[in-house]
């Protein structure tokens, strides 16, 4: 009944048909208390299956609306109790134990003022949180793990971009699966729906814009762009905004590791692991996990949406770039405020001295009032007092810690953990520029294999580091491994997807053969052995000669060799606007939007380079082309080719395929036209 009346009431707070959408996703019900949001979320959800799109939206919309205010309630509660006089836990206790600490307060009295604290603490918090969230406060709106992550994910964006569009609002559902993709870039299907997006006429290049840009990033990359157009003084209160927002989402985040959810995960760990122990072991290891959390926030303000690693060294940056823009505009003295926050974090920079002298020399006359920022001031010392305490659990209590920041004093860590902190930091994977690429003159010396030709290089391919090479097997050794491909699809033995449709396409169908694969078939008689040894031999050299023109100073080595069938399904191609394989990079996450690639996972960040090895050309489509950054920019002739493709007006997805696929299953649907020949490509 409950459920029944928060939807009847989200829907009278909807607006009439055709009224226009407020900008955003703003507040449905403003100044009423948040409900909880994993409730509206579920509601949502079965909304959503029933196809009611406007009941839909509106309870996805509250969800979202509800976490957002959650979060905000604890962070400005937070801030208030901690600021309420008693309520501040004393400073002898915070500091962390330690072999010459001398005697602390009188037996007994630290265990009376640490209670007394924090019970005006949690007093504080629970009339606060019970004025801002209603009764129960924000117990009574408690999110299990697996909901937070889906709003960590931005999941709920992605039922709202179909939602939007079954109810014809485009610049809302573009901007719902923007929001979505920007935390997903890996996201296939999503990918798709964007270029569908892109392709309908009512939608403007201004809708594809993420309505969950934290206040500190969208500051932070304006201020960027300007001072990469030399624009210092328009880029400082940008700069400056995105240092106090970078500080502010520290905050929130940290107000969050005090919350019901952090409890609810250390009670999980605990009974998975069987905890025990008395009182002082369970306040002990809820306050570990507490710091711990508070010191993760770091690492998360830092970490852009869609990426797995932080920006390193954030705050630093910010510092350094401000006390340069500064000091373009002339403002000396802010110059060496900020100069001097970068030498709390790094005492001995060279580049930051100089620049200090530098500008005490220019303002001529000493200046004892200058200072490092107070904020930044603060924020140090009381991480250095966390991280105290962390290393001391990690060295006498066995607690586990990895510290975000590599400006931490060396002093602050103690002897015994050092040497195992450094051989950890000597682990990390080799990344460093490969090798520049020889002249073209060094590789024609090679001579490594006869009848190879150089057909189109990196010039003519309108990039770097790529190349067409000819001549690489006869006729009869690809004559040979088509019939492998052949003998292993008869025998029923491929490796790979088994005939099944494409992982990339429903209009495909994709088969492969590993050479281990091959070696087993050969030695079961259910292939020929030639072609089985043949393909081993082909992988090697194709790894010689990409070594040769690409890595000459450089061993390469194989990582994964694939002999490939493309299938086109026949009756599925009329119309077709997909690609065969979607535009990517092997050794990075792409990211359209801003034209970066990531090296980090799910990619395959051990890659340098991808060989493609034609074995036929009796097939149609199936071409290779490189794009621009965006994913979105091929070659002029092929951007031609598919304008006078496309029909001359196109306000809807075509007809093929008129909506994009809802987010949990990809519907495949079967056209029985007559089309064109069925696209066959072998590759290795």
């Amino acid at each position: 009944m409950l459920r029944l009346l928060r939807l009847l009431l989200l829907l009278l707070l909807l607006p009439p048909p055709g009224s226009p959408e407020p900008p955003g996703l703003t507040s449905l019900s403003p100044g009423a208390p948040p409900q909880a949001p994993d409730l509206l979320y579920a509601d949502g959800l079965r909304a959503y299956a029933a196809g009611a799109w406007a009941p839909a939206v509106a309870l996805l919309r509250e969800a979202l609306r509800s976490q957002a205010a959650l979060g905000r309630a604890r962070r400005d509660c937070g801030a208030r109790c901690a600021a309420e006089p008693g309520a501040a836990l004393p400073v002898v206790l915070l500091d962390a134990p330690g072999p010459d600490s001398g005697p602390g307060p009188a037996q007994g009295a630290w265990e009376r003022l640490l209670l007394r604290a924090a019970l005006r603490r949690a007093e504080c918090l629970t009339q606060c949180g019970a004025q801002r969230l209603g009764p129960g406060g924000a117990a009574r709106l408690r999110v299990g793990s697996a909901i937070r992550d889906a709003f960590r994910r931005r999941e709920p964006y992605n039922y709202l971009q179909r939602a939007y569009y079954q109810l014809k609002k485009l610049d809302l559902a573009a901007a719902a699966a923007h929001t979505f993709f920007v935390a997903n870039p890996t996201h296939l299907q999503m990918r798709e729906d964007m270029a569908k997006y892109r392709r309908m006429s009512g939608v403007r290049p201004q809708s594809f814009r993420d309505l969950e840009t934290p206040p500190h990033w969208a500051a932070y990359d304006t201020g960027l762009e300007l001072l990469g157009r030399q624009e210092a003084g328009l880029a400082l209160p940008k700069l400056e905004e995105a240092l106090q927002e970078s500080l502010a989402q520290m905050e929130s985040c940290r107000a969050g590791c005090e919350g019901p959810e952090e409890q609810q995960r250390q009670e999980e760990e605990e009974e998975g692991a069987g905890s025990q122990g008395g009182l002082y072991e369970a306040i002990a290891g809820h306050w570990i996990q507490v710091l711990q959390c508070r010191q993760r926030c770091v690492g998360d303000t830092a970490t852009r949406p869609g990426r797995s690693f932080p920006v390193p060294d954030f705050l630093p940056s910010q510092l350094r770039r401000l006390h340069e823009a500064y000091a373009q505009v002339g403002n000396l003295s802010q110059a060496v405020e900020n100069v001097l926050s970068v030498l709390l974090f790094y005492p001995e920079d060279e580049a930051a001295k100089k620049a200090l002298n530098q500008y005490q020399a220019q303002l001529g006359e000493p200046r004892p009032g200058l200072r490092p920022r107070e904020n930044i001031q603060r924020f140090i010392l009381r991480s250095l007092g966390e991280k105290k305490q962390l290393y001391y659990a990690m060295e006498h209590l066995g607690a586990s810690f990895e510290d975000p920041d590599p400006w931490t004093p060396a002093a602050f860590i103690p002897e015994a953990l050092r040497e195992k902190l450094r051989e950890d930091q000597e682990k990390r994977p080799w990344d460093q520029e490969p090798p520049q690429q020889k002249p073209l003159t060094h590789w024609k010396d090679v001579l490594l294999l006869e009848g190879v030709t150089l057909t189109q290089d990196a010039r003519q391919l309108n990039g770097s580091d790529r190349a067409v090479l000819d001549g690489l097997l006869t006729p009869a050794e690809c004559g040979l491994l088509l019939q492998l491909a052949k003998d292993a699809a008869e025998a029923g033995a491929r490796s790979g997807y088994r005939g099944r449709r494409s992982p990339h396409t429903p209009h495909e169908r994709f088969e492969g053969l590993t050479v281990l694969k091959a070696a087993q078939l050969a030695r079961a008689g259910a292939v020929g052995r030639q072609g089985a040894k043949l393909l081993l031999e082909v992988s090697e050299r194709v790894r010689t000669l990409t070594q040769a023109y690409f890595s000459p100073d450089r061993p390469l080595h194989l990582s994964f060799t694939h002999l490939v069938c493309r299938s086109a399904i026949e009756g599925e191609q009329a119309q077709r606007m997909d690609l065969s394989h979607p535009v990517h990079a092997d050794n990075c996450v792409l990211d359209p939007d801003t034209g970066e690639c990531w090296r980090e996972p799910p990619a395959y960040t051990y890659r340098d380079f991808s060989g493609l090895l034609y074995l036929n050309d009796d097939f149609q489509g199936g071409d290779l082309f490189f794009t621009e950054p965006n994913a979105l920019t091929v070659k002029e002739w092929t951007e031609a080719k598919e304008l006078l493709q496309e029909p001359e007006e196109e306000e809807e997805m075509p007809s093929r395929d008129p909506a994009p696929e809802p987010p949990s299953r990809r519907l495949q649907r079967i056209q029985d036209k007559a089309g064109k020949p069925p696209r066959v490509r072998e590759e290795l």
